[in-house]
């Protein structure tokens, strides 16, 4: 028998009568109209609700995004909500192109508070609600179906009765039956019929039909058919806007709400981050980016992910996971080697494509750039990770370029460093393993000086150009001359090292570069050596002078230690 069996306890959401459906065939092609309600639903979630400040700057941070509705709030539940509204309209913080959001319970004394918040206000949405699921008809109210339309039907008349307290506002109705997720979806049409028909409406005057998903308990493909038979079932569509407040219960708010879209929902209401009761609301965020990452505009700018995040944070006191799509810290990091090398390789082959080139980066799902954030944290190093991303880091944030074949060796050398951490590595770190292990080596080899004389034959003549290297070294801590010529600087050093005791090697590889500008500008070089055993080593030299860069990885490659 299961551990967790429900045994009666639970049982599958039932299926709406949906004959003939069309959303599975539809695709989403243009923005919803957007609402936050962050200021309300978010707000009312927080441990330390926001003050009124606070509030106003969120309220500025939201206008800026681009939001053209925002449901700033519950006038009638607190001195603190009443007077942030007072002064968002005294203080002219609402752009004309905005419209303010106003949520009401449907009691008369609360209508009547609300409307008093709206004096001077230009644009507003009255959102009156009521519950009509068969749980809170049984349990909150002790109510029938008829009782508890008749509710939001009163509602209504009181709300029309008050709009001579609003002259000079634009007053647009929406309202939700709480709990539609859970109603039945013909008695939620019964509901909005009497609602729409109390209140009347026309193409200019087009009443929002919310549909909350007050508590999610459906899988996303039933919500959908949800949305569809109301959309299909509701009288004058034209004149209504299907209106979405989805939760997070299931952990599908997101995909109920694309996939409501499809079934032909017109306005989208949600938090940014998906803050909210319990386990959230949608996250509008991720709903936006969504469409954006398949080439649709979504209406909402959120070119500054970094500054958003750090005010949302600051703001609500709330964190944003790490793993939050688009937002969070770890979204465009990897830890897997075999991530790391495919971003690498694709993130360098964009280097000379155009900057709208088609975005097929491996691993990411768009360009971080378009959200403002950078490349520098797409790869972080821990002992998981696999040799192309060292490399990676070092390439982008100290412009070493490394041979391919000594990436092996150089992630090898990180991932132990990592492991002995037991943590992951900072860039400065994975330099520094760098910087020690070839950069920095003066045992067993160490120049102590070094000079170098260009042999040029007599004019006219065909002998080769010569170079003299003499050096001052050290071998095992003993001092010693040692000179050799040779037809450059670096041959001519390996010739001197050859009356020493150091093992005999020939050069199997050589590669170099420069890192810098101007009088900055130096010369990197790295170097294979394959040793009369058979060993091979690597060694990385830095210098200004080119020639020297040479010698000085020959010398990082005699002193290289496993």
């Amino acid at each position: 028998m299961s551990v967790m069996n429900p045994n009666g306890k639970y049982r599958a959401f039932e299926d709406v009568p949906l004959k003939n459906r069309t959303w599975p065939d539809k695709k989403i092609t243009k923005a919803p109209m957007w609402c936050s309600v962050d200021l309300r639903d978010g707000n009312q979630a927080l441990i330390n609700p926001m003050s009124v400040e606070q509030k106003l700057e969120f309220f500025d941070l939201l206008v800026k995004i681009g939001f053209k509705e925002i449901e700033v709030g519950f006038p009638s539940a607190s001195d603190t909500e009443f007077n942030f509204m007072r002064r968002l309209i005294e203080e002219n913080h609402v752009p004309e192109d905005v419209t303010l959001q106003v949520l009401c319970q449907a009691r008369e004394h609360l209508i009547k508070r609300t409307f008093e918040s709206l004096k001077g206000c230009k644009k507003a949405i009255f959102h009156l609600y009521n519950s009509t699921s068969p749980s809170q008809r049984k349990y909150t109210f002790n109510k029938s179906k008829d009782e508890i339309k008749q509710i939001a039907i009163e509602g209504i008349r009181c709300v029309k009765n008050c709009l001579s307290m609003s002259e000079g506002t634009e007053i647009r109705l929406e309202y939700s039956p709480e709990s539609f997720s859970t109603t039945e979806v013909d008695y939620a049409l019964e509901v909005c019929e009497a609602v729409k028909k109390e209140w009347g409406c026309s193409a200019a005057n087009k009443v929002i039909l919310n549909l909350p998903t007050t508590v999610e308990c459906a899988m996303p493909n039933q919500f959908a058919d949800q949305i569809e038979y109301f959309c299909q079932n509701i009288s004058e569509r034209e004149n209504v806007i299907i209106s979405l407040h989805n939760h997070n219960d299931r952990g599908e708010g997101v995909a109920q709400c694309e996939l409501g879209l499809l079934a032909g929902a017109d306005r989208v209401e949600g938090c940014l981050f998906g803050n909210g009761e319990r386990t959230g609301n949608l996250d509008i965020v991720n709903v936006a980016m969504n469409m954006y990452t398949q080439g649709i505009d979504p209406e909402l700018d959120f070119r500054n992910m970094p500054e958003l995040t750090e005010a949302y944070t600051r703001l609500t006191g709330m964190e944003i996971h790490p793993r939050t799509p688009y937002s969070g810290e770890l979204v465009f990091t990897a830890f897997s080697g075999s991530h790391q090398d495919a971003i690498r390789k694709g993130m360098a082959a964009r280097v000379n494509m155009e900057e709208n080139a088609y975005w097929d980066v491996p691993y990411l799902t768009f360009d971080p750039h378009d959200i403002g954030r950078q490349y520098e944290g797409i790869i972080r190093i821990n002992s998981q990770s696999g040799k192309g991303g060292a490399a990676f880091i070092m390439e982008q944030d100290y412009g070493l370029v490394l041979p391919k074949a000594m990436h092996p060796v150089f992630g090898g050398l990180v991932k132990d460093a990592a492991d002995k951490a037991q943590r992951e590595l900072k860039p400065a770190e994975i330099y520094n393993v760098f910087e020690k292990t070839w950069l920095n080596t003066k045992s067993p080899l160490n120049i102590l000086e070094i000079t170098e004389k260009h042999i040029e034959g007599e004019r006219g003549s065909n002998l080769p150009e010569q170079v003299a290297a003499m050096a001052t070294i050290e071998w095992n801590g003993k001092k010693m001359a040692i000179a050799g010529n040779g037809n450059g600087p670096l041959d001519a050093f390996v010739n001197g090292l050859k009356q020493t005791d150091a093992p005999k090697f020939n050069i199997t590889s050589f590669h170099e570069h420069s890192v810098g500008t101007g009088s900055d500008t130096c010369a990197v070089a790295y170097v294979q050596i394959t040793k009369e055993n058979g060993e091979q080593v690597w060694g990385v030299g830095k210098s200004s002078n080119v020639g020297r860069a040479g010698i000085a990885a020959v010398v990082s490659a005699l002193n290289f230690k496993a």
